[in-house]
C-alpha cells in the first residue's frame, strides 16, 4: 500500500503539499525507503512550517546522522524547540550522537534520562551499534 499512499500524497493540491501532516506522511515514506538526503529536505521543510513541533527536528537530526553528519545532527537538535525536551527519543538520540562524538559522560546522562522517561529505550540501547563505546556505562 506504500505506492497507493504515495500516489494519494502526490495527488494533494500544490498549496497543501506544505501542510505539516502531508510533510510528515511523505517523510515517513522517505525514511522507510532510507532516502536520507530527500528525507532531510522534507524534514527541514517541516521545521520551517511547524517550528514548534519536535518531529521535524528529530527526523532532520536522524537524517543528518544517517548521512554521516552526526555533529550537525547534534547541533540541529540543540537549536530545536522546547517541545523536544519532553521527548525521550530526543535524549536517546543525543546520547547516541554524544557516544559517537566521543563524549561518553554526556551520552550517559542523555541515555539515562531517556530510560527514565521511557524504559523501553533501555532494551533498544542494548542492541544499538551507535552505543557500543558506552554500553558499559548504561
Amino acid at each position: 500500500m506504500n505506492r497507493e499512499s504515495i500516489a494519494e500524497l502526490n495527488a494533494i493540491e500544490t498549496p497543501s503539499q506544505n501542510q505539516p501532516e502531508v510533510l510528515q506522511l511523505r517523510l515517513h515514506h522517505l525514511m522507510r525507503q532510507k532516502r536520507w538526503a530527500r528525507a532531510l529536505t522534507v524534514s527541514r521543510k517541516l521545521c520551517q512550517v511547524a517550528p514548534h513541533c519536535s518531529a521535524g527536528f528529530l527526523h532532520a537530526g536522524f537524517c543528518l546522522h544517517e548521512l554521516g553528519k552526526t555533529l550537525q545532527a547534534k547541533k540541529l537538535l540543540l537549536k530545536g524547540p522546547a517541545a523536544l525536551l519532553r521527548e525521550p527519543i530526543y535524549y536517546y538520540n543525543m546520547g547516541c550522537y554524544d557516544a559517537l562524538l566521543g563524549n561518553p559522560k554526556s551520552a550517559q546522562v542523555h541515555l539515562l534520562t531517556s530510560f527514565k522517561m521511557d524504559p523501553s529505550f533501555r532494551e533498544i540501547a542494548k542492541k544499538d551499534p551507535d552505543l557500543e563505546s558506552v554500553r558499559k556505562l548504561i
